[in-house]
């Protein structure tokens, strides 16, 4: 079966840099899409309809689907066929196209041609070695997406977001007590054109360059550098809050019962200032989280944790629970953090949660401590396990220290079976 469509890499000096067997598959295609800066790279004598990207990115997805010749078709060769090529930059798999049409279009439909990614070429210039570094974006996404990266010796490859984003890039640094971070802007990397600036985030003094541009990171810390660790327990100091937090010592127990996993979705209920929500986020950048909450006040918090933790993409949700959850995607893991007592809320994220889940509920008095209970002995073949968590800090009595125990947690946690 012939592969209709095709996904051509291609570096920042065009068409001499791609293979024989690239520049064919452009040639056999009767449409190609890209940017205006890639359609100007098809030499003179390329034949065919020439497609600008559409805005948003997903209508160009919708345009390419809709171009999927029959599958039940054998033969894609014949003069109904149409060959279409896609022109990216650099690997169309590393936060590119390719892995966007690969949710709809199935490997074996199409050809995917990368060329080097921005991630290796940054490594070739700079000396550093890509399984030693951490990779991300912020193109299209808020600076604040870098604050879990940051921490003492790290090295970071980030793709920007435009000409405004080192100097962004070098406020944050220094905020956070990473001034001495050494910034290298890399612009149009591989062409004619390509340019290297350094310096120091707390002597930034470079103007604005290119828009097209990449970001080598690499992070150290000042005497008082704000680090925070992506294992969760962050210190309660960490978050703004006003007295609705799950605290640092039942956090890290809850979300270690939570487990979260890469791509998961997370539901937190009665949210707070967002906590737990925020901690699974920081796990990892594929972890996604709802944060539902009913307070105006709460979710102003939650907002402004969010970013200032780093986690900017975190969906928030105003409402009551169970009310709003019949609207939401079904969640890999559910915390019930708050509202045990309405409804029936802990048979409706029983019964949202996706084979293979994780509940977790805590309850800090009798009658939710009643409704875990209850809700385990109705449903004996769920199994789990209920814990009760006592935490006690030492704290000053006059001349001396003592002992001061915080409100008992009991637990509830159970998986639910595939």
């Amino acid at each position: 079966m012939n592969k209709w469509l095709r996904v051509i890499g291609i570096g920042e000096d065009g068409w001499e840099d791609l293979s024989a067997s690239a520049r064919a598959l452009l040639y056999e295609s009767k449409i190609v899409l890209g940017g205006e800066r890639h359609l100007r790279m098809l030499p003179e004598d390329w034949e065919g309809e020439r497609i600008v990207w559409p805005s948003p990115i997903r209508e160009a997805v919708t345009k390419i689907v809709a171009w999927r010749p029959d599958p039940a078709e054998k033969d894609w060769s014949g003069a109904a066929a149409l060959p279409v090529a896609i022109m990216a930059s650099g690997d169309p798999l590393c936060y590119g196209i390719a892995a966007k049409l690969l949710r709809h279009i199935p490997i074996d439909e199409i050809w995917i041609k990368p060329a080097l990614s921005t991630f290796t070429q940054i490594c070739s210039r700079v000396g550093w070695s890509l399984p030693d570094v951490e990779s991300l974006t912020i193109h299209g996404r808020p600076v604040e997406m870098l604050h879990p990266f940051v921490q003492p010796g790290a090295k970071l490859l980030v793709l920007s977001k435009g000409e405004e984003s080192p100097k962004q890039a070098a406020d944050l640094l220094s905020a956070r007590g990473f001034g001495k971070s050494k910034i290298t802007v890399l612009e149009h990397l591989g062409g004619t054109k390509e340019r290297q600036i350094s310096g120091q985030a707390d002597d930034w003094i470079h103007p604005e360059g290119a828009a097209l541009n990449a970001m080598a990171i690499e992070c150290l810390p000042d005497a008082q550098a704000n680090v925070i660790c992506r294992i969760p327990g962050l210190p309660d100091e960490a978050f703004l809050q006003d007295g609705q937090l799950t605290k640092r010592e039942i956090r890290s127990v809850t979300l270690s019962k939570l487990m979260p996993i890469v791509d998961h979705l997370l539901w937190d209920i009665g949210a707070g200032c967002g906590s737990v929500a925020i901690e699974w986020m920081r796990s990892s950048q594929r972890c996604q989280a709802i944060a539902i909450e009913k307070s105006a006040a709460r979710l102003k918090l939650i907002e402004q944790n969010a970013f200032q933790l780093g986690v900017p993409m975190l969906q928030i949700v105003p409402g009551n629970a169970p009310e709003v959850l019949a609207d939401l995607p079904e969640p890999d893991a559910v915390f019930v953090g708050g509202g045990l007592s309405t409804g029936n809320m802990l048979e409706t994220c029983w019964n949202a949660l996706k084979p293979g889940g994780r509940l977790v509920a805590n309850a800090v008095t009798l009658e939710g401590e009643q409704k875990l209970l209850q809700w385990q002995n109705e449903n004996v073949d769920a199994g789990g396990n209920l814990t009760r968590l006592s935490i006690s800090r030492a704290e000053t009595i006059g001349k001396f220290q003592g002992w001061k125990t915080l409100r008992p947690v009991t637990q509830l946690a159970v998986i639910k079976c595939y």
